[in-house]
């Protein structure tokens, strides 16, 4: 008897062990096949890099204009009759708003000069889904545009409508995907250019600036030394004969007064607030775009994330209200649009030491989707449009080429693909949340982008 218990025993024993056996051996095959070392030669030495100077090359040029710039505006509630999940913040887990306390917008400006007409759309979103532009490149010759003349981007919200993004990295950034949702926010996209194009009418263009440094820092300040943010807010003026005016304003600030933990509300956060105090006082219409805000953090002053959204918002506002009477409009007709498809380096987003996920893992987690560069002038002032939260530490290195063009440069992120953030190469191996988890396309990005955002501005 105790002879067969041995026996039995040393056959679970025997199966137990072949069970760990090729557990391991399981493991270890998918960590093959899973990971790969970060690939770090320098990208001037890449097939991507070469391509996109080849397509920088091939871009063409614009034709002379026929009229003075003409332009008209309009907007369009995309709020959802029903809860959805909140877009922003991993942490909720897909968990919905349940109180609109702003409703939700597309905004767009059109503007043409006797040519090819070109919009300029913000989003009132925590990005510009990658799927809301993949439907926008279908549907965009229903209103008489091309994607190539579409300048878009986002308010940055981490408290708007999610549920726009499949997989599983898009059910941690917006939760459960509803295609509804894309649908709902394209048709408002096609709806406020519809409308705006319905005003169209001459205009003169005017720029300002304001400072205001002090209501931003440098989230990855604490991992080491960095370099200066963007602290200015900027802002297009657009003026018709009858007296209505448009703004196009754009700041460094992340919207993220709300907290993480405060998920029920649905809201667009500072920029909404600014955005309607600016109807009120300065301009017939308004639209808001994220600047440079890929390591930005918002100095936030109140007790509530209600009241630091009122003040903050209502401090920006002020400053603002006292430059527009200053800013001098005049009649242009300079109106220019590129599109520049982007390649870029293997996806590496990494997981261990300098051990990073193979492409085909993370693109069946987080999808494929093409991203470009944007320029877009009207006038003097040039607006840059990056797939990404664009680190504000490289605005100042546009400063000096921006003079020499005798330009006004406006630089956004999200502008219709979305690669995670973008910050100085200096900083690749800090170990934190802006450098490491959201870095997704490995190193020298940062001079890559520079690089290319710079051959379009001399370009434009």
């Amino acid at each position: 008897m105790a002879n067969k218990q041995r026996k039995g025993i040393k056959r679970v024993f025997s199966i137990v062990l072949k069970v760990l056996l090729g557990l391991v051996v399981f493991i270890l095959l998918f960590l093959a096949v899973s990971l790969a070392p970060v690939d770090d030669t320098p990208y001037q030495q890449m097939p991507y890099y070469v391509q996109t100077k080849q397509r920088l090359v091939q871009l063409p040029a614009s034709p002379a204009a026929k009229t003075g710039i003409q332009a008209g505006w309009a907007k369009a509630n995309i709020t959802p009759p029903y809860t959805t999940p909140t877009g922003g913040y991993g942490v909720r887990r897909g968990k919905h708003w349940h109180v609109v306390s702003d409703s939700i917008f597309a905004r767009a400006i059109v503007l043409n000069n006797g040519n090819e007409p070109v919009a300029v759309v913000g989003l009132d979103l925590l990005i510009t889904p990658p799927t809301v532009a993949e439907a926008l490149k279908k549907r965009l010759p229903e209103v008489g545009l091309r994607w190539e003349n579409v300048y878009i981007g986002a308010i940055h919200s981490h408290n708007s409508v999610g549920g726009w993004a499949p997989g599983l990295v898009g059910q941690l950034i917006a939760g459960g995907y509803d295609e509804k949702i894309v649908t709902r926010i394209t048709d408002g996209v096609l709806d406020a250019i519809r409308k705006a194009q319905a005003n169209v009418a001459p205009v003169q263009i005017g720029y300002g600036q304001i400072d205001a440094t002090d209501h931003i820092y440098n989230r990855i300040g604490k991992s080491g030394p960095t370099r200066p943010l963007d602290g200015n807010v900027r802002l297009l003026k657009l003026q018709k004969a009858s007296g209505e005016s448009a703004l196009l304003c754009s700041f460094a600030g992340h919207a993220t007064l709300f907290d993480g933990g405060n998920g029920d509300y649905l809201s667009r956060d500072y920029p909404g607030s600014l955005v309607d105090r600016l109807e009120k006082k300065s301009a017939s219409f308004a639209v808001f775009l994220a600047g440079a805000v890929g390591s930005t953090g918002p100095e936030s002053r109140g007790v509530t994330d209600f009241q630091e959204i009122r003040n903050y918002a209502g401090d920006l506002a002020a400053r603002i209200e006292r430059t527009v009477p200053k800013i001098q409009i005049k009649s242009d007709s300079t109106l220019a649009m590129l599109t520049l498809p982007l390649g870029l380096r293997e996806p590496h987003p990494r997981v261990i030491g300098n051990w990073r996920v193979r492409p085909w893992l993370f693109y069946a987690i987080y999808g494929d989707y093409p991203s470009e560069l944007k320029a877009l002038r009207i006038g003097n002032n040039v607006l840059l449009g990056t797939p990404c939260d664009y680190s504000g530490e490289f605005v100042t290195d546009f400063a000096p080429l921006a003079r020499q063009k005798n330009v006004n440069l406006f630089i956004t992120s999200f502008d219709g693909g979305y690669i995670g953030y973008v910050t100085p190469d200096a900083y690749y191996d800090r170990p934190t949340y802006e450098t490491r988890d959201m870095n997704w396309f490995g190193p020298y990005n940062g001079a890559y982008f520079e690089e290319m955002m710079m051959e379009l501005l001399k370009k434009i």
